[in-house]
């Protein structure tokens, strides 16, 4: 990755601008920014004109309702631009994510068969309703995690502003800084890892730990959140867009740490070996520029900087 130019910037900047990007047309790209640019001003404005709710008391809570709205706007602009942009960017990140969870998503079928076998019989061994036991319990569980604050902390809160500063802040500035496409992606993630060592502090103290104990759990966390760290990096950089990390970084949490082996079933083991060598096998191919940016030109990176 070399330094360019101002002037080199400039024309770059000027082709840029001129090639349509990511598939998708200038006009529609200028629209949606319009829409998204209008709705996040008028949404400061619904509660009063369109859900004829009270004026706020106080200034804190005139606050606090700003920042609701500024918060809904965020995500739906979030959800309008995965839904314009190429779909590749949430299709194939989260299936190659899946196949680091191919034990645990065979584990969590044979546990979800089991208990659809339970559910689809009555107490005599006779075959209910399963249709509406199945989606009864599938309502329930989707009540369950809106209602449940630490579900919206790690599939919601959580993802959106760790890859917002993470990755579409700190990787431009480290690749504008000189650093290396490769150096970055490794280097990135040790940022990512000190955002999280207050979980030290948090096992020590409320948990009651020793420092050993919390230190072992700690260090498997960081190493964890380095891993994924470069794995997110890596795919901001090969995809060009922000939402196939952030795609991966809910799908991980939902997930939880990869399931190895069953020691009542070894398929569970097998499907884990298969899953990781179909990861390494399809990482460069389901990652290429080219699937996610039609206008290239053949540079290694989305910014256009060729090596």
């Amino acid at each position: 990755m070399f330094s360019p130019s101002s002037a080199d910037l400039g024309q770059r900047g000027a082709a840029a601008m001129e090639a349509d990007g990511g598939g998708i047309s200038k006009s529609v790209a200028v629209a949606a920014c319009t829409a998204m640019a209008l709705f996040y001003v008028a949404i400061l404005y619904s509660p009063t004109l369109i859900l004829r709710l009270p004026p706020p008391t106080s200034f804190k809570s005139f606050m606090i309702r700003r920042f609701v709205c500024a918060a809904v706007s965020s995500v739906l602009s979030l959800v309008v631009s995965a839904l314009i942009l190429p779909w590749q960017a949430v299709v194939y990140p989260v299936t190659l994510t899946s196949l680091m969870y191919a034990g645990s998503l065979v584990l969590k079928s044979i546990a979800l068969l089991a208990s659809w076998k339970e559910q689809c019989n009555d107490g005599e061994g006779q075959p209910s309703n399963c249709t509406e036991n199945v989606l009864q319990r599938f309502i329930g569980k989707v009540f369950s995690i809106a209602s449940n604050v630490s579900a919206w902390r790690n599939y919601f809160v959580a993802p959106i502003t760790e890859e917002l500063v993470f990755r579409a802040c700190m990787i431009p500035l480290l690749l504008c800084g000189g650093f290396k496409t490769y150096s970055v992606i490794f280097f990135c993630p040790i940022f990512f890892s000190l955002a999280h060592l207050n979980h030290f502090f948090e096992v020590f103290t409320q948990q009651n730990r020793s420092l050993l104990k919390a230190s072992m759990v700690v260090g498997l966390q960081l190493a964890y959140t380095v891993i994924f760290g470069s794995y997110a990096s890596f795919l901001f950089v090969r995809t060009g867009h922000l939402i196939a990390p952030l795609v991966a970084h809910v799908f991980c949490n939902f997930m939880g740490l990869p399931v190895l082996y069953s020691p009542r079933n070894g398929i569970v083991s097998f499907a884990f070996v298969a899953g990781m060598v179909g990861f390494l096998w399809l990482l460069f191919p389901a990652t290429y520029p080219g699937l996610y940016n039609d206008s290239i030109e053949n540079c290694r990176c989305w910014q256009r900087y060729c090596a």
